[in-house]
């Protein structure tokens, strides 16, 4: 059965962290290649979003995660008119630093909190690492056109644009 264009798949990503560094995929395949992103993926059927991270984790890493270890951060909304429809429940775990296992879907890379601005991400992802590293919650609402362009972005909490028409607002 074919998922129904325009409804919203659910996914689940992790941060992983240790000290002051993320473990980011340098993703090989599209949506999004060559950029770096958290690991994650898709909520199985019957799966809860927490249980989704643990799983996708370890599959991409080989990082077991124990309940515990997984902190709720917040939920990133996307929606275009295109099939690039998702609400992503979105994780941080405290992890060791270990060597970034080999993956088919890209690279795994530990990029210290200095390097996130220089690095080519998701147009949502820097924000999310913001938050993520101020531990503040966020629900972060974005809408892209037909060619995955962001048109605009907010933080549905504190009712923030954080992007409209020419560019990201910055804190």
């Amino acid at each position: 059965m074919e998922f129904p264009h325009g409804l919203k798949r659910t996914a689940a990503m992790v941060i992983l962290q240790h000290e002051q560094a993320f473990l980011l995929l340098q993703r090989a395949k599209s949506p999004n290649r060559g950029l770096y992103v958290p690991v994650g993926g898709k909520v199985d059927p019957y799966e809860a979003p927490a249980a989704a991270a643990r799983r996708e984790a370890e599959e991409e890493t080989g990082i077991r995660l124990r309940p515990e270890q997984l902190r709720f951060c917040g939920i990133l909304i996307e929606t275009s008119p295109t099939a690039y429809n998702w609400t992503c429940h979105i994780y941080r775990a405290q992890v060791p630093r270990l060597q970034p296992p080999p993956f088919e879907e890209g690279e795994l890379h530990w990029i210290s909190f200095e390097e996130l601005d220089q690095l080519p991400t998701p147009p949502t992802d820097w924000w999310v690492y913001q938050y993520v590293r101020r531990e503040q919650p966020f629900v972060f609402s974005a809408l892209y056109d037909e060619n995955l362009q962001i048109l605009s972005m907010e933080e549905e909490i504190g009712g923030r644009a954080l992007k409209t028409g020419g560019g990201f607002a910055r804190p």
